[in-house]
């Protein structure tokens, strides 16, 4: 075959037929053959499982099979919590399932005030403002605070809603080697001293459950003159003496601008948020776009996440109970020979590196298999190209559950070679 016979069998590389512009697929050709690559070798497709029913929160049937559920990120256990149910239903009965409307118009119900008036009593802080996702939290706080010519300095493994609200607001994107205060200290310095700057880190980091040294990275920005957002997404409710996250653990919840956080994991339902003691705060209610121009959530919703919220004040019982089950899990992986994200456990997520993308996804298969579901990561979501099963514990784990887990990792791993 010619040279030119090879390139008309590529999509992208073939010119387009005259009047027709190029298939805007095309980009994601090679994402399509990796993946039709994996499943040709008989693997289930891993990312495209369904939970026919949740039995609870650390169970589910999946494939016809009663699954132990390590992969979500139910961290407090909440979704089945008696009183969070109760209080959606009522919710539902009382105002109906939606309130078609978004916040600045039809869609604030005293749900919404309830449930904001939680995060103000949880957090301690003076204003609350509640979003449809956690990813609109981040989206519209962040493009409507800093935007042209002003700057955002991030760690560079910052989670995709971060970006894209980089991106959404047009401000300059500085980013520093991840967790690296020296490197955030440098980028810092060579911004414009009367330049707008706005800080953006995270708590918790999704993919290696590693925590930032928030209380350094925090004293070297306001030094700097620049505001702090922290993204709290995956401690709220966990870590710190009242489950504030690590700004709390770390002491530095009174010196940042702005914490973000997500309904979706600890709190047990879904929706977004943002706290601060800012003055000029509730201005944001008018000017941010994904804020006004998306419908609010449903009553049931907010009635769960209030519920929750107030639950999760007294929850230390709770949170003591998941810090063993992490300590245990992390040991137990690393005595069975598994290379993990972090030395010592550091969250409720725990990273377990695989070889290549093929033994990760055997991996997976064998663990479902097996009767355990966990998340698989690959790139470029992943941090330096790396494949993981990335596990994610909850507080209603127990004992006997965490040791049956280690015991299908131990069994999985030697059945696909990862562990001898």
């Amino acid at each position: 075959m010619t040279e030119a016979g090879i390139d008309s069998l590529d999509p992208a590389a073939a010119p387009a037929p005259e009047g027709h512009g190029r298939d805007l697929f095309s980009k994601f050709d090679p994402l399509i053959a990796q993946r039709e690559g994996l499943l040709a070798t008989g693997l289930k497709d891993p990312f495209g499982l369904v939970m026919e029913k949740v039995l609870s929160p650390t169970r589910a049937i999946c494939n016809g099979k009663e699954t132990i559920l390590l992969g979500t990120y139910n961290y407090m256990g909440m979704t089945f919590d008696a009183d969070v149910i109760a209080a959606g239903k009522k919710a539902l009965d009382e105002f109906g399932s939606g309130t078609t409307g978004s916040r600045v118009l039809n869609g604030t119900y005293q749900g919404h005030k309830e449930c904001e008036d939680a995060l103000k009593d949880f957090y301690g802080m003076d204003h609350a403002m509640v979003f449809s996702t956690g990813y609109q939290a981040n989206l519209g706080i962040i493009s409507t605070i800093a935007g042209k010519g002003d700057y955002v300095v991030l760690d560079i493994d910052s989670h995709a809603s971060i970006y894209d609200g980089c991106k959404m607001g047009d401000a300059e994107i500085v980013a520093f080697r991840h967790n690296d205060v020296s490197a955030l200290e440098k980028r810092l310095a060579r911004i414009p001293a009367d330049a707008g700057k706005l800080v953006v880190l995270e708590g918790v980091y999704s993919m290696l459950g590693d925590v930032a040294p928030l209380k350094e990275m925090v004293a070297v920005s306001k030094a700097a003159g620049a505001m702090v957002l922290v993204d709290e997404a995956h401690s709220m409710g966990f870590i710190g003496e009242n489950g504030r996250g690590v700004v709390e653990a770390q002491g530095v919840l009174d010196d940042v601008d702005f914490v973000i956080g997500t309904f979706s994991k600890s709190v047990g339902t879904v929706g977004g948020f943002c706290v601060s003691n800012h003055p000029k705060f509730e201005i944001l209610r008018l000017v941010c776009r994904p804020y006004v121009f998306t419908a609010s959530l449903p009553p049931s919703v907010v009635a769960t996440a209030a519920t929750s919220i107030r639950k999760l004040m007294h929850g230390s019982d709770k949170r003591a109970h998941l810090w063993e089950n992490s300590k245990r899990l992390h040991g137990g992986l690393k005595a069975l020979g598994f290379q993990l994200g972090t030395d010592e456990p550091q969250s409720a997520i725990i990273a377990v590196i695989m070889p290549d993308l093929e033994k990760g996804a055997a991996m997976w298969e064998a663990l479902l298999t097996e009767g355990l579901y966990v998340n698989l990561a690959r790139p470029p979501a992943t941090p330096a190209n790396m494949t993981l099963l990335r596990c994610s514990l909850c507080a209603e784990h127990s004992a006997a559950e965490v040791g049956e887990i280690l015991a299908m990792f131990e069994r999985a791993g030697k059945a696909t070679g990862v562990i001898g």
